[in-house]
């Protein structure tokens, strides 16, 4: 099979070496030459993936069309707020029967769409059930070293995403399958504002309890807005809900829980991510989650807190404060999507 990968950050470049692993000829390519000579010469990305060799089937190219040439399956993983702007280059160079694989995670901020949507509302209508969103709790790092995952692959055709399942599929990454594209992709957008929270409370010093039931109170926030996008509830359980949301907590390796904890420890969101280098889906996820809850009018105090800190100044000891002192209620409302 031949596959191209749009996106040569380390998610992109390590599930292009997953693939190439498995015999797959796969073309990386990106806006950024400098990434893509590094792939090409030395056989590593060695800004994003320092260290790690990757396979000699994948290769690299600056050029879309090069880079799509044959591709059966295309797998998207440019940041969120640049997937339309990648899918409508691809759109007119797409074969009728090609595969595609988003990983990117977000909320358009200007639509509010999903990736599901925003890849509707620009590529073909024959390729809208050919369109597959893979999410779940993997760093990239972890991945291209070989070190065992499990993920989710979602779709509405049960035929292709058990063929994307089967292409991605090794012994040390096992990819499950779902039905569940809202819940998938609303889970994987919210989870990173969450992990900006538990980082806040980290860098406070607030310890393991806070962490805790910023975890479990932010599921149930994924939970409200998801059930609410027409989800069901019980792909919040699983790998792209609370597996996702738990490792992006809680792990050192996280960039969105590294700019909550960077600013739980007093220093200001541009310095943070000028030292990251890379994208914190976060930051954008916050807005956008923000916006869609008050589009549903969903009850989302955990990223509401986070949006005041990162965008109306507001101090994150003060947000932790606050989130601790609101109105005392039951965990449950006797319906049981309102525990999760």
């Amino acid at each position: 099979m031949r596959a191209a990968v749009l996106g040569a950050g380390s998610w992109g470049t390590a599930l292009g070496a997953t693939l190439a692993g498995k015999g797959h000829q796969v073309t990386l390519w990106d806006v950024d030459p400098v990434v893509l000579e590094s792939v090409r010469v030395t056989h590593q990305n060695t800004r994003y993936l320092p260290g790690i060799a990757l396979p000699d089937l994948l290769t690299a190219s600056a050029d879309l069309a090069t880079a799509l040439d044959g591709a059966e399956l295309v797998v998207m993983v440019v940041p969120s707020h640049a997937t339309r702007a990648v899918a409508v280059r691809i759109a007119p160079l797409l074969g009728s029967g090609v595969v595609i694989c988003s990983a990117a995670k977000g909320i358009e901020v200007d639509t509010l769409m999903t990736m599901s949507e925003v890849l509707q509302d620009v590529l073909p209508a024959g390729l809208h059930r050919s369109l597959t969103f893979l999410s779940g709790p993997s760093f990239a790092a972890e991945v291209a070293a070989g070190l065992p995952t499990a993920v989710t692959v979602a779709g509405v055709d049960p035929e292709v995403t058990r063929w994307v399942q089967q292409a991605f599929h090794t012994a040390s990454f096992r990819p499950y399958t779902s039905t569940d594209v809202v819940g998938v992709e609303v889970a994987g957008c919210v989870k990173n504002v969450v992990a900006i929270a538990a980082g806040i409370a980290d860098g406070l010093g607030f310890g393991a309890n806070a962490r805790a039931a910023l975890i479990t109170r932010g599921l149930v926030e994924i939970t409200r807005l998801a059930v609410c996008r027409g989800a069901d509830p019980t792909t919040l359980v699983g790998l792209a809900g609370l597996g996702d949301l738990v490792l992006t907590c809680s792990s050192e390796l996280s960039r969105n829980r590294t700019v909550g904890f960077e600013l739980g420890r007093g220093r200001s969101l541009p310095e943070i991510q000028a030292e990251i280098g890379q994208v914190a889906e976060g930051v954008l996820n916050a807005r956008s989650t923000r916006a869609l809850a008050q589009r549903y009018g969903v009850d989302m105090p955990i990223c509401e807190a986070v949006h005041r800190v990162l965008y109306e100044g507001f101090p994150p000891h003060e947000a932790v404060v606050e989130l601790m002192t609101r109105e005392t209620k039951p965990e449950s409302q006797g319906h049981p999507a309102a525990l999760l």
